[in-house]
């Protein structure tokens, strides 16, 4: 099931050999696949150009909270390359063997995730643009928090929202009161923590040995609070996850207000994604500030 062009050019880059190649389920962008080696086990992703372009700041992004030396698990990456004439783009990772959960699996994840956070930069924002599923994300830096949700997060979703025709004209006066309150709803300048930045119940794995990782990022520097809001927004963690994170690092009063505003951005994304399923919950955030 490996393209020969491509299998021959990871041989080479990776100076091994390659006994075999199964398909791994889950993704929605790449094609996926389990790597058996002469090294040991590789996970790779790969695809054209169109997909191919995610893969540069999810390696970034992947690097970049390793480098929080936290105790969750992150994959390393191994090897990244753009398309090349026949050989598709790919990701080369880390292995992480699956297991069950164990007792102290969702403590672990909130204390590992507040120790993640803590690991932070001086301004908000990352080194480079990277996606958001399959849509752009922009990161520039910038020195306000407040300014940086609205111009690098809400305001590049909208617009694309109207450019698609799914944006509804009677959104938009809750959207330019929520526009003003921002600077009152967010913090000016909280923490510039390292973000994975789409913590959603997919995007976390249990280890073999029944510990908690972490992949699929969409990372940049930002208000710690954007990460926790999105592990709420389709489901939920387990209660023991949410109690051990505030145990490690407490909330400010207001989260439960500013946990929607952040969620907005995820939701306007999904619209975009996906389409008019995701239209109420826009406009139930969205009802609340006009």
């Amino acid at each position: 099931m490996l393209p020969k062009v491509l299998r021959e050019t990871l041989e080479s880059r990776l100076d091994v050999t390659i006994h075999g190649a199964s398909r791994v389920g889950g993704g929605c962008i790449a094609s996926a696949c389990r790597l058996d080696t002469d090294g040991g086990t590789l996970f790779l992703k790969y695809g054209d150009e169109r997909v191919a372009r995610t893969f540069p700041g999810e390696a970034a992004g992947l690097e970049a909270m390793r480098a929080a030396a936290s105790p969750l698990i992150i994959p390393a990456v191994i090897d990244r390359a753009s398309p090349d004439g026949d050989c598709p783009g790919f990701l080369v990772m880390e292995w992480i063997e699956t297991g069950q959960e164990s007792d102290s699996f969702w403590a672990a994840f909130g204390r590992g995730l507040a120790q993640m956070h803590r690991y932070a930069e001086a301004q908000y924002g990352f080194e480079q643009d990277n996606f958001i599923g399959r849509l752009p994300q922009q990161n520039e830096w910038m020195e306000a928090w407040p300014a940086f949700f609205r111009t690098q997060r809400l305001e590049p979703q909208v617009r694309m929202a109207r450019e698609r025709n799914r944006w509804q004209s009677d959104w938009t006066e809750g959207l330019e009161a929520l526009y003003r309150r921002l600077p009152d709803l967010l913090p000016d300048t909280p923490e510039a923590s390292v973000l994975h930045g789409d913590l959603w119940k997919g995007n976390y794995m249990v280890t073999a040995e029944g510990t908690p990782a972490v992949i699929d990022p969409a990372t940049y520097y930002g208000h710690r609070e954007a990460d926790l809001a999105m592990t709420e927004l389709f489901g939920g963690y387990k209660d023991r996850f949410y109690a051990a994170y505030r145990e490690a690092w407490p909330l400010a009063s207001g989260y439960e207000t500013r946990k929607d505003v952040y969620n907005l951005y995820h939701l306007i994304n999904h619209l975009n994604l996906f389409g008019a399923g995701y239209a109420g919950s826009v406009e139930e955030i969205l009802r609340t500030f006009r």
